[in-house]
């Protein structure tokens, strides 16, 4: 049985798979990126890893192979069990055991397992379609100051119109200033006036305005005898939502997950049953949160101290 086909179909859709008693696929967003030597642009996309210590059974894998098969969930296990055991002969044998679409695992000088990913397929299913392309540099010229057009400064003249009076024209017609320089005076003291007059009516108004509002606060704070029912206030807080979930274990039997939750809580952990997944195993958390560092700082510690086959379940 060739597993690298429905790992391939569950990596679009999870961001673990779990091969039981060998690892666990990884999937983490990658946002998109310029290559600033080549001028590559490539799409967001989903980065592959493997963890060998993620190789506790959850069902995932297995049963979805068991649906898509029509076949029996143990006879699956059975034949993915053989696939696995195939795999560490070849390992041990230091021959690369390559996965189509996935990538090349091998055994380094340390003895672990070693895997470098393939690049031939996005995983990231809101980039679908979007493939990546190299663009020219764009060249930029700066024109010299030899280019530059001189700036050529236009002083337009002002026609001069000259004023020439001839003695009947001053003799007959006289200005009269002083009948000008009353107008002002009096136009002058009619907007002094009236700046006066409305500042008077705002300073009015402002103390009107004072004294309602004090007599409003007198009502509003003594109430005497007779209290006035002042109306509800009604306050909207946006509720937390913990989308990330350090899983402890997937259970077939409901009573067997809840009696996990028990002891989870007996320990100290604010485990959940996080219901039926679509494979029909009820799922239980150590703990939800809210963001991926959260709950990745506590997966880590949680692999440490109490489970290694503890992993990360993200919910939308």
């Amino acid at each position: 049985m060739r597993l690298d086909n429905y790992i391939s179909d569950l990596l679009y859709r999870y961001e673990c798979v779990i091969i039981p008693e060998f690892g666990a696929f990884l999937t983490q967003r990658k946002g998109a990126q310029v290559h600033q030597t080549t001028n590559a642009f490539y799409p967001p996309s989903k980065v592959l890893s493997f963890n060998a210590q993620l190789s506790s059974n959850d069902g995932l894998l297995v049963k979805y192979i068991a649906d898509v098969t029509g076949k029996e969930y143990e006879n699956v296990l059975q034949k993915v069990q053989k696939e696995v055991a195939s795999w560490k002969q070849d390992l041990d044998n230091t021959t690369i055991v390559s996965l189509e679409n996935i990538g090349d695992l091998s055994i380094n000088t340390e003895g672990n397992i070693q895997f470098e990913p393939s690049y031939h397929v996005n995983y990231l299913t809101s980039s679908f379609g979007l493939a990546s392309f190299v663009s020219s540099e764009i060249s930029r010229v700066t024109p010299t100051s030899e280019e530059i057009p001189e700036l050529v400064a236009v002083e337009e003249e002002t026609p001069v119109i000259p004023l020439v009076t001839t003695k009947e024209e001053r003799s007959g017609f006289r200005f009269p200033w002083k009948y000008a320089a009353a107008a002002a005076i009096i136009f002058s003291a009619s907007v002094f006036g009236f700046r006066e007059y409305q500042s008077n009516q705002q300073v009015v108004e402002q103390s009107k305005a004072q004294e309602s509002i004090n007599e409003y606060i007198q009502q509003a704070t003594f109430f005497g005898n007779n209290p006035v029912e002042l109306p509800s206030i009604t306050l909207q807080v946006a509720k937390e939502i913990k989308n990330y979930h350090v899983v402890a274990g997937a259970f077939r039997i409901e009573e067997n997950a809840h009696t996990k939750v028990s002891q989870l809580k007996a320990t100290g952990f604010d485990a959940a049953l996080l219901g039926k997944n679509r494979y029909g195993l009820h799922q239980v958390s150590y703990a939800s949160f809210a963001t991926r560092e959260e709950a990745s700082e506590a997966l880590i510690k949680i692999k440490q101290t109490e489970a290694p086959e503890a992993w990360l379940l993200v919910t939308e």
